[in-house]
């Protein structure tokens, strides 16, 4: 027999879009809200896109105006459903657990990490610069570039 949790992630992501409830609403809040919000912004680009590429030109400019709000709301509702989508909520509140385990470092150590990888870079990028001289150089001396 099956239990409501396994019953309520079966659901295919089509029968949860008419849906208004929240899925587990108190657990990994921080990273489903910054989900739901790249993905308004998305449609919103999109939308905002699609009025200005196709719409913008055509007589009855209010059509356009409709279409895009329009195509944007439909972003944003399908953009809160699909954080309280059980499946892809499951993932994102075990994305948020595992990102509560992680031992960030201090600043200080951040500031020692990137100064050396900055200086690695640079050094790496002198020194292909100075092979790439030699070489043209030595191939130009000789006749060949």
């Amino acid at each position: 027999m099956a239990s409501k949790d396994s019953a309520i992630g079966s659901q295919p992501f089509l029968q949860e879009l008419f849906r208004s409830a929240l899925y587990k609403p108190r657990q990994g809040r921080m990273v489903r809200q910054v989900t739901a919000i790249v993905v308004w912004a998305v449609a919103g680009v999109g939308a905002w896109r699609m009025h200005e590429l196709f719409l913008i030109s055509k007589p009855g400019g209010a059509l356009g105006y409709l279409i895009a709000v329009a195509v944007a709301g439909v972003g944003v509702w399908l953009g809160y459903r699909l954080v309280n989508w059980p499946k892809f909520a499951d993932f994102l509140i075990s994305v948020e657990a595992e990102l509560n385990k992680v031992s960030w470092p201090t600043k200080r150590e951040l500031i020692r990490a990137s100064m050396v990888v900055i200086f690695t870079i640079l050094f790496l990028s002198i020194l292909l610069f100075l092979f790439d001289f030699v070489w043209k150089f030595l191939f130009s001396a000789i006749g060949i570039a």
